[in-house]
Parts: structure tokens; sequence; C-alpha cells
């Protein structure tokens, strides 16, 4: 196999190595060698508009997440072959062709959304930046995800932070995150939240077994402690996510408040926004920012890949004031945490 598809199931296999994820990379690997335009599915895959790379519509991670959920159902042999796939390439690779033959509508309407990890882990460098935040603001929070897929990063305050000694938020918490963590430590604070909300094109709901399904299907299936803290993070979760254009949503809901510091962030979705969406949300936010105060002030967070191989960008935006830092970098699964705010 040759061309766009190629590229991006490769370049997806060494993320997947890099990020701990051996099975998955052997499969995308495997693909590459292998797959070939000669069904209509496999074409859709082949002819798929747009880029299909890590940094955007993630087709990879979409036909690999397609699989898994065909493996946790105890369809097309998959069970065996992945836990065989080291030993026995030969035997997953019939089994996917066996999936691609007989559960082609399945595949094909799974990929039609872009993934949905909610990885619980990227929940450290928000836990950490609301109380960088309320340090400096001293006021409660009203929180907006934008991407918000299930909802179990909007409930980061209900986790537990290790960071040395340190804990940040409920020390019983059944969610403990403990990344590599380089820099300074956030300054604990008396963080509280007054209302969070977000929203996704296609919302996962936890109580919905396909939902559970699909949710836990982007989680690689040979990372047993990722699969473990997000069935630990659905037990908690009490949200609902709000179905709805991320654009729309925030020209309709994103305000300011007396008294309490409004928060609006992004953990790998903004990526998801075509350009032009990106501009309007851009435009939206900063328009409501320019009529910040000192008692009601607005934060603009993002944890999002920016072109550096390997890891995502910590960005934070202030108004009053049009502020902007680099507040470090970050492993995309939340393993290890470079933490840089501004003194």
């Amino acid at each position: 196999m040759t061309g766009r598809l190629h590229e991006a199931l490769l370049a997806q296999a060494q993320a997947c190595e890099a990020l701990g994820s051996s099975l998955t990379a052997n499969l995308l690997n495997l693909l590459a060698e292998r797959l070939t335009p000669n069904s209509p599915l496999t074409a859709r895959l082949f002819n798929w508009p747009g880029d299909m790379g890590p940094s955007a519509d993630s087709v990879p991670l979409r036909f690999a997440g397609a699989l898994n959920a065909l493996r946790m159902l105890g369809r097309c042999g998959l069970e065996d072959a992945y836990e065989n796939y080291a030993a026995d390439p030969d035997a997953l690779w019939l089994a996917v062709e066996r999936a691609l033959t007989e559960e082609a509508p399945f595949i094909s309407t799974f990929i039609d959304s872009p993934p949905q990890t909610n990885e619980v882990r990227r929940s450290a460098v928000l836990i950490a930046v609301s109380h960088w935040l309320t340090k400096r603001f001293k006021l409660p929070m009203n929180v907006f995800e934008i991407g918000a897929s299930a909802g179990l990063n909007l409930m980061w305050d209900k986790f537990a932070l290790y960071l040395g000694e340190t804990v940040y938020g409920d020390d019983d918490s059944p969610v403990r995150l403990a990344p590599e963590w380089t820099g300074p430590f956030p300054p604990r604070s008396d963080l509280r939240i007054l209302d969070r909300r977000g929203v996704d094109l296609s919302p996962i709901d936890v109580q919905n077994p396909l939902d559970r399904l699909r949710l836990k299907s982007y989680i690689w299936p040979d990372q047993f402690e990722r699969v473990a803290l997000t069935e630990a993070a659905i037990r908690l979760c009490d949200v609902s996510v709000e179905q709805g254009d991320a654009v729309e949503w925030l020209n309709a809901s994103l305000q300011t408040t007396c008294g309490t510091l409004t928060m609006v962030y992004s953990t790998v979705a903004w990526q998801y926004l075509p350009a032009d969406a990106q501009e309007r949300g851009r435009s939206i936010i900063e328009t409501v920012g320019r009529a910040a105060t000192a008692e009601s002030p607005l934060a603009w967070f993002q944890m999002e890949a920016d072109g550096q191989s390997g890891s995502a960008g910590l960005t934070l935006r202030i108004w009053p004031g049009e502020l902007r830092f680099k507040m470090g970098r970050v492993d995309f699964h939340g393993r290890w945490v470079k933490w840089t705010p501004p003194v």
C-alpha cells in the first residue's frame, strides 16, 4: 500500500508505540502493509477527503477503534487474534479481513465520528491550571468544555492529583492521577466549581451500554491502567454533555458572571474543528474576553497538538488584559507534564 492512508497508518503506529501500545502499533503497521481498496469500505478509507493523519481526522484511530469495539463484542475472532498478535500476525490479519467483510456496516458507521478517547489522565493539567487560576483570582469557577465527549474531563475536581507528597482534590477518589511532573507544583487553593457545561457533536452517554462501548473502544486494549481509570471515572460521572456544534454553542452559551471566574477549555479537541470554525470560535471567545472585568474574568486554556512531535502544548489566555501564557507541555495521554507557568 502506498499513498495518504499508508502514511497516516504508519504515523499513527509510530505514535502508538511511543505512547506504550505495541498491540495497536502492530495492528496499524499490518494494515499499512496489507490493506487494499478492494471493497466499498476500504475504498472509503483510501479516498477519505481531507487530512487523514493524527493531527486532523485521525482515520487510523477511527478504524482501530471500530476493530477494538468488535473485539469487545466478541466478534470475528478478534479477541484471540489480539491476544496472540505478536506471535501470529497472519491470524490477526485474517480476523481483520473477516471484520471488513462481515462487519462493514458497523465499521463504516463507527468511523463517521472522530475519536473520543476522553483520556482522564489529561485532567492532571486541568487540575493544575485551575488551582493556578484560583490562586490568582480567588474566585469560584464556571467551566465550559469544547469536545467534552462523555464529560469525564468535566469531572476533574472529583479526581485526585498526586504530586510528591501533595494531593490536589479528593484523596479518596477512585481516579488517582500521578504523572511524571517536571517544574514547580501548582499552588493549592480553595477551588470551587459552581457550574460545568460541555458540548460535543456526538456526546457519549455513559449510562448507555453502546455509548460506553464506543468510549472504551478508543482505549488501546493492552493499556490496562487506562481502562481501569476510565471505568472509575465513568462511575463518578454525573454530568450530561450537550449535543451541538461547538462554535454555535459558544456563541449561545459562553458568558462571564460577576464574582465568578469563567474557564473555557479543550483537550485535544480543537484540532477537529475545521479551520473556519476555529477562527469563528476564537473570535467569539475573544469578544467575550474583551468584555471581561476583574470581577468577571475569562480564561481560555488549551491542551492541543501544535506541531511538536510526541506532546501537546499548554496555552492559557486571560482577560481582562489580553494576557497570553505558555504553561508547558504534556504527553498526549497525560503520562508526564512539563509545567512552566509564568513566575
